[in-house]
């Protein structure tokens, strides 16, 4: 849990808005949006709970702010790869690549994300398809192209790209259960190099004409 701050926070100040964003996310991975206290945040945030409304208006509010900035910046990352000049090859091994990266350097971000893809809320549906559908679309195009090309194995465009985000994805969800069943600390920076070298490989041996050719 974030520490508690030593100090309360003014109103008006992007640390104290980035404080009560960084307190509550931790707090929405751990407790999900129902069960998570406005108290709880402004504790850890250092912060009067009145900020919370002052910047959010809400606490649905404030956790459609944390998920959205999250998949704001993973939708600019996505698309400038995939939009990019190189081969179809390289666009997915360094789109695969940011991916992991992206969600390893972010330990809160996989709870906070299974929770909001569960809910069914008007908000929640219209920020799936605002960041979500144009990177599915645009990683589909690329894998299209792909397949029509030669550059990659004849696939389902849509199922393929369901598999590359899967690879990733479920390694970082299920890091919870791999250590109850013994698997080293999914984190650890040694099992975070073997596993993003173990899914390229993966994608290379399974995707690829030319299987095991190049690097990411």
């Amino acid at each position: 849990m974030p520490e508690k701050a030593s100090t309360r926070r003014a109103a008006g100040s992007p640390e104290t808005r980035a404080a009560i964003l960084r307190a509550a996310e931790h707090i929405f991975a751990e407790h999900g949006l129902a069960g998570a206290r406005t108290d709880a945040i402004a504790a850890a945030a250092g912060v009067n709970k009145a900020l919370i409304y002052y910047y959010f208006k809400s606490k649905d509010a404030l956790y459609l702010a944390i998920v959205e900035e999250h998949l704001k910046d993973f939708s600019e990352r996505a698309l400038a790869l995939l939009s990019g000049n190189e081969s179809v090859q390289d666009k997915l091994l360094h789109y695969v690549s940011m991916h992991f990266d992206f969600i390893a350097a972010r330990p809160d971000y996989p709870r906070l994300l299974q929770r909001f893809m569960m809910a069914g809320e008007r908000p929640f549906l219209e920020i799936r398809r605002k960041y979500f559908a144009p990177v599915a679309q645009k990683l589909q195009a690329v894998i299209g192209q792909g397949t029509r090309s030669g550059e990659l194995c004849a696939s389902d465009s849509a199922h393929t790209a369901i598999s590359l985000v899967a690879l990733t994805v479920f390694y970082f969800s299920a890091a919870p259960v791999l250590k109850v069943v013994g698997f080293q600390d999914p984190y650890g920076k040694a099992q975070l190099a073997r596993r993003k070298e173990e899914v390229l490989n993966f994608i290379r041996r399974g995707l690829f004409k030319d299987c095991g050719a190049g690097s990411a």
